[in-house]
């Protein structure tokens, strides 16, 4: 018996089958979904611990979940907490002035303890300038709200 997966790919219902199956694509489904899965707990966990990212592993989560599981797609899309930025980042691509502020300030903060914690050697916190800053001014140069009905039709 083969059943279809959430992108309609075919996969072994049983361990007994008839007609074509294509393993590999079931394969990468479950390993997307798992990536997926484990983007989410990360997510999850940068609730909690103040500096860790949070959006940027659900926006991973979703990718992963839009090739895997419709489902899941759905499920975080739709979510009552981490739904509405997750779709001002894929429709618009926004990022809240909120987010934008914690995002550039724990970069900064990172940057002073580690040039407090390697005093004497300028190479650790010059490499971390040099790659934090370009992601600083994406942050700091997207749009901070979503457009209104008007700028969409105007543009």
């Amino acid at each position: 018996m083969i059943s279809r997966n959430s992108i309609g790919e075919t996969c072994p219902a049983k361990a007994v089958s008839q007609g074509p199956v294509r393993l590999g694509t079931c394969v990468a489904r479950w390993l997307l979904l798992g990536f997926g899965f484990f983007n989410v707990a990360l997510g999850i966990i940068g609730v909690f611990v103040p500096g860790m990212p949070t959006t940027v592993f659900l926006i991973i989560a979703l990718w992963a979940f839009s090739k895997s599981s419709e489902r899941f797609r759905y499920w975080l899309w739709n979510h009552k907490r981490f739904g509405q930025p997750l779709r001002a980042w894929h429709e618009h691509k926004v990022i809240p002035p909120k987010a934008k502020a914690m995002a550039v300030s724990m970069m900064a903060l990172s940057i002073v303890i580690i040039t407090m914690v390697f005093a004497g050697n300028w190479v650790a916190p010059l490499a971390m300038t040099a790659v934090m800053t370009p992601i600083a001014a994406y942050i700091l140069t997207r749009r901070a709200y979503v457009p209104s009905q008007a700028d969409v039709v105007h543009s």
